[in-house]
């Protein structure tokens, strides 16, 4: 039995849960997946104890309700992890006493409606669950107690498993004699978890399930470690990312994983209609691809992701390429899929020309109206770049939602609009038929840029970042809160002309390329054409293979080939790259210093490891840049 009070417990696991990544720290156990949260329902009795759980566990208390778990995809009904406690799985059971006819250490005979029904014995079935989770985690070394130990191999942290009967009192268990067959110390019965039980012995009855109690520690990146192995459906896909675990090959350092906070609200996310809110780099674009594989398995329709950007569209599709939903999710860029529509179903498009593609959409509209082109064609949508796009084009996607499902999924940042005037002053989702009072969250942690980087994008872009406060319908403007992960400042290079901006981006380049980064994770992004023609000469010049999306409609943006890739600022939304330059900044601003700044904001924020901002003009932007980057210099790119 552990000797800690839960109270002394308590301020120790606090110290983990300082950290800036654990951003969820409520005063309550942190449940990452509830009971009656998305599509899967639960007892009243696994209600009860979950509460109960969030009741009387601290917040630094990880717990998921039937959540597959493992590559064999289980579903155990509570599991429960602490970084000093261990990892403990618990079945929970609504029988009654006068339900069970026979129970052995194998299985029980119920007594039903329609006569007796056979089930398994809910502690053998604890055991069954709580093993495959160890075996599962014991494939990976740094969850392996070190070699040379006494209990090298074993699991570096301790594991349980038990039962909770929440229709079963302690004298009942005791008077029918079910600790024969169930362990005493390893349920807990009704009048246990009463609401005003006390939260110590509470606690205590839960840890004395453990058989083997040892002092342990887990590290951050070791929760997240476990957190990956056992529930595949959150990793971050990475194409250079082995996700072999049984020992055939070695994993890496550090697994990628959305966080607690992002779990939780894809796990929670039920039917209807969904909006979040989410900063840039917050991960909204992870909560789309878990949604589209939790919508792909129960979905009998196709799934439509519509975003704005051709570049995020081709991007997107990859990703759900990698998670084999090629038959069932389509990903296209807006004006492509209304082109798609018009050939489809044979109507007439308009003549190329000034304001094509407004006009192009509005034939779709038309048609839509008049029934050439059918409504409910999906079941589902999902909206990525929400805030890009028109009232009519949100207005037309919900049309195309299959009522009989009705799931919509909407991601917004308003700071991040880039074409934010063609919105209405009045305009409100419900204006567009977007029903989500009541089901809309908020992200407002940035995980994709360092500190540094995004610091030097925020101060410089403060006047659009601005909070602003809204309602369920409206539209709040989130300011970005950093995420706790630490890398060099950015660096301003001020040339003298552009052939030499040109030049030094080229020498930066290869310089990076030589300590290993690949080509892939480096992306240039320009202004104005004049400015990426120069960049593109040098690279061509040097032999740097480069992927120039200077027509996005008739070039694909590939992520897989190993090239340096050059767009203009608007290109790269929704992108991510380690190695950013922003090149041309001194052309800026040029007609709309708001719009110029929002975009070399987006710009900006691309970068995850290193941004390298050039000009060889002097200007407004560039001298705001100053103060908040550091100059170029060759040892320290």
């Amino acid at each position: 039995m552990p000797s800690q009070s839960a109270r002394q417990f308590q301020a120790e696991g606090r110290r983990i849960c300082r950290s800036p990544v654990w951003v969820i720290c409520l005063s309550m156990a942190t449940f990452l997946k509830e009971p009656d949260s998305g599509s899967v329902r639960a007892t009243s009795g696994e209600r009860r104890f979950a509460e109960r759980l969030k009741q009387m566990l601290e917040d630094d208390y990880l717990c998921w309700f039937d959540v597959p778990v493992g590559p064999r995809h289980q579903h155990p009904d509570f599991v429960i992890l602490h970084p000093r406690r261990g990892i403990l799985v618990l079945e929970a059971k609504d029988w009654r006493i006068d339900t069970i006819q026979q129970i052995d250490r194998d299985s029980a005979t119920l007594i039903v409606g329609t006569g007796l029904k056979k089930a398994p014995n809910p502690l053998a079935q604890a055991r069954a669950y709580a093993h495959a989770v160890v075996n599962v985690l014991e494939a990976d070394p740094l969850l392996r107690q070190p070699e040379g130990t006494e209990y090298a191999g074993r699991l570096a942290f301790p594991w349980g498993y038990g039962v909770v009967l929440t229709n079963i009192t302690r004298k009942q268990f005791d008077t029918a004699g079910l600790g024969e067959t169930i362990h005493p110390d390893m349920v807990i019965c009704r009048d246990e978890m009463f609401e005003g039980e006390d939260a110590e012995v509470f606690q205590q009855r839960l840890w004395s399930m453990f058989r083997v109690s040892f002092a342990s520690a887990l590290s951050l990146p070791q929760v997240e470690r476990v957190r990956w192995h056992l529930f595949p459906d959150i990793r971050v896909t990475q194409a250079n990312l082995s996700l072999v675990v049984e020992g055939r090959e070695a994993l890496p350092d550090r697994l990628a994983v959305m966080d607690l906070e992002q779990e939780a609200i894809a796990r929670s996310m039920g039917e209807g209609h969904r909006v979040i809110h989410g900063v840039a780099g917050s991960g909204k674009t992870l909560i789309l691809a878990y949604r589209c594989e939790h919508l792909a398995r129960s979905t009998q329709k196709p799934i439509l992701v519509l975003v704005y950007n051709i570049a995020l569209a081709s991007w997107l599709q990859q990703q759900i390429s990698v998670r084999g939903l090629d038959g069932r999710v389509q990903v296209r860029h807006f004006h492509g899929w209304c082109s798609d529509q018009l050939t489809l179903y044979h109507v007439p498009r308009p003549a190329d020309g000034e304001q094509f593609f407004e006009r192009m959409v509005e034939a779709v509209i038309t048609a839509v109206d008049k029934g050439q082109i059918p409504r409910a064609q999906y079941g589902a949508v999902l909206i990525d770049e929400g805030h890009d796009f028109d009232a009519a084009w949100l207005r037309l996607a919900v049309q195309m939602l299959d009522p009989a499902t009705n799931s919509l999924l909407l991601l917004y940042d308003d700071a991040q609009s880039l074409y934010g005037a063609r919105r209405p002053a009045s305009f409100t989702f419900k204006s567009v038929g977007i029903a989500a009072s009541g089901r809309t969250r908020i992200l407002r942690r940035n995980y994709r840029n360092t500190d540094e980087i995004l610091t030097c994008a925020r101060e410089f872009a403060h006047e659009l970042l601005s909070p602003v406060a809204a309602d369920d319908d409206g539209i709040p403007r989130v300011a970005p809160e950093l995420g706790g992960r630490r890398g060099p400042k950015p660096r301003l290079a001020l040339l003298t002309s552009l052939q030499q901006e040109a030049q030094t981006i080229v020498d930066t380049l290869i310089r990076l390329h030589a300590r290993g980064i690949a080509w892939k994770d480096m992306g240039v992004l320009y202004s104005a054409p004049f400015v990426a023609e120069e960049i593109a000469r040098s690279l061509d010049a040097a032999g740097v293979p480069t992927e120039w999306l200077r027509d996005p409609r008739s070039k694909r943006f590939s992520g897989a080939h190993d090239s340096v890739k050059l767009m203009t600022y608007k290109s790269s939304k929704g992108l991510q790259f380690p190695v950013v330059v922003v090149a041309g900044v001194g052309t800026l601003p040029w007609r709309d210093p708001v719009g110029d700044a929002r975009e070399l904001y987006v710009a900006m924020t691309r970068a995850t490891e290193r941004l390298l901002i050039t000009a060889s003009r002097a200007s407004e932007f560039v001298r705001r840049l100053q103060p908040l980057c550091m100059p170029l210099s060759a040892s320290v790119v």
